[in-house]
């Protein structure tokens, strides 16, 4: 991390002759300092991916002028998809849970001690049991309960409290209720869910029994983006830890939630940091 301020732009396009001299030659033709770079090239789908960190006193301008002049002399020819954002402006992240604290937990003990430096404008969880510990943070906490005959309304809740406090970001920090496809939707590529096993293997409800009952010898965890399908979006980050035959699934899931907690943590501040570029249903994280 620079101590300076810095522009992150990360984007995509075909891949093609010139992406590279075209985007560096538009930031040095403006007197700017490149901090890092990453690019990758996918052979499969001929698209190329690229993440620039800009140090943002060295440019003449400030960021608006220059999404106008990069838009107009850059990503309109090359057919580019692209986002520029500010050092300077702390992503704001509101985390839902439900029963289980271990990854809440994790994530605000990052955020105190500012190892993650970002605003967490609110919690939202659909039991009331974990208020005290969110209260006790100064953090605000929104109950929203979710029953067959209300979730409809319960979610717009959720979208509603998101959009009111300017959420940047959703995490789903063991949520254990899942999103609408019109939510999904709506915040496509902006909620970012941890799932207790090694996706594919062992989608949905209770996967350590699922891998208990299948006699696996390794068990992991999944960050990954939300859509509309269960745990089937674009994965972010994963890793497994080793088991054997002498594990209950008890104590699978004693040994799942320090993995659960480091790999969701992984997973957001690559998000966060700009390095995770969508490609389809799978994803290019420039760690």
């Amino acid at each position: 991390m620079h101590s300076d301020r810095y522009y992150t732009l990360s984007a995509s396009c075909p891949d093609q002759v010139g992406i590279i001299a075209r985007v560096s030659g538009f930031i040095a033709g403006h007197g700017g300092w490149i901090l890092e770079s990453s690019f990758h090239a996918d052979a499969l789908t001929r698209r190329y991916f690229m993440r620039i960190e800009i140090k943002a006193a060295s440019l003449p301008f400030l960021l608006a002028e220059f999404r106008e002049r990069f838009a107009a002399e850059v990503a309109e020819p090359l057919a580019m998809t692209w986002q520029i954002s500010d050092s300077a402006v702390k992503k704001r992240v509101v985390i839902l849970v439900s029963k289980q604290e271990h990854c809440l937990y994790d994530l605000l003990a990052r955020w105190q001690a500012k190892e993650l430096d970002i605003e967490i404008p609110c919690v939202i969880a659909n039991h009331d049991s974990l208020r005290g510990v969110v209260e006790w943070h100064g953090i605000p906490f929104h109950h929203v309960p979710v029953a067959a005959a209300n979730k409809k309304a319960a979610m717009a809740e959720i979208q509603r409290i998101f959009e009111d406090v300017r959420g940047d970001t959703m995490v789903l920090a063991r949520y254990m209720q899942i999103l609408p496809p019109e939510l999904c939707e709506a915040l496509a590529g902006r909620i970012i869910n941890i799932h207790h096993s090694f996706l594919p293997s062992f989608a949905g409800a209770k996967p350590y029994h699922q891998a208990y009952t299948r006699g696996v010898k390794l068990i992991g965890a999944t960050c990954h983006y939300v859509t509309g399908e269960l745990d089937a979006g674009p994965i972010i980050e994963q890793d497994v830890i080793r088991i054997d035959h002498s594990d209950s699934p008890e104590d699978m899931v004693r040994y799942g939630k320090d993995i659960e907690k480091t790999v969701l943590a992984r997973g957001l501040r690559y998000h966060l940091e700009d390095r995770v570029l969508v490609d389809g249903n799978k994803t290019v994280v420039f760690r």
